[in-house]
């Protein structure tokens, strides 16, 4: 099989969910919720747990269950954060981003204006040729295969060119389901998924083997 296209997952795959942007990310969207559904926080942070769990974001559950409020509202909010407070350069990731010799591009449920700025923060922008931010794929989550058809339409490659790489299990199942090779990073093996990397920098190994045929898309279940 020959690929093409090698697509990042942004948050808690790039960089490190310890960082604390993660953990803001999640207050702001408290904040939000509790400021636009009068919620105290205890009740917030229950809902946005059932909205993810159910929807995949929180977002994706306040378009179904509360569509008359302002989603591109609540995305600016959520997404306000000064990145670089947070990361930093990171010269290792750079280097494992210039060793692969495939096309890369970041899709993420969050925006691509935000995508760009961890990016920039993590001194990598350079390496990427697109941000796809859950915008450009009509506020669809990854959850859903039709939003990785509109992902894909946007940069112009087929499924089975491409190599997905993410830290959410659930995510990963439809681009599977496409014929995507998938690459989990950061979990305890899983079923539905082809291989299974511990950290971002391992993904540099897990694609070469793949590009010289030394390994072969599998189940990183055991």
């Amino acid at each position: 099989m020959t690929y093409e296209l090698i697509i990042f997952d942004l948050d808690n795959t790039l960089y490190d969910g310890d960082s604390g942007l993660l953990q803001e990310l999640g207050r702001r969207i408290r904040i939000w919720l509790q400021t636009h559904l009068n919620l105290e926080d205890a009740a917030a942070q229950a809902l946005q747990h059932e909205y993810h769990r159910l929807y995949g974001t929180t977002m994706g559950g306040l378009i179904v269950e509360h569509p008359d409020l302002d989603i591109h509202d609540y995305l600016q909010f959520v997404h306000d954060i000064p990145v670089e407070d947070y990361l930093q350069p990171d010269q290792a990731l750079a280097q494992m981003l210039v060793s692969l010799p495939l096309r890369k591009i970041v899709y993420t449920n969050a925006t691509s204006e935000y995508g760009w700025r961890v990016l920039a923060a993590l001194d990598v922008q350079t390496y990427f040729e697109r941000v796809v931010g859950i915008e450009e794929v009509e506020l669809r989550n990854k959850i859903y295969s039709d939003a990785y058809g509109r992902m894909l339409d946007l940069v112009g490659v087929e499924p089975d060119r491409c190599i997905m790489v993410e830290d959410w299990v659930s995510n990963l199942q439809a681009a599977k389901a496409l014929g995507m090779v998938t690459v989990l990073v950061g979990e305890e093996p899983a079923e539905h998924v082809d291989f299974c990397a511990p950290d971002i920098l391992q993904v540099g190994r897990i694609v070469k083997s793949l590009l010289d045929g030394a390994e072969q898309p599998g189940d990183c279940s055991s």
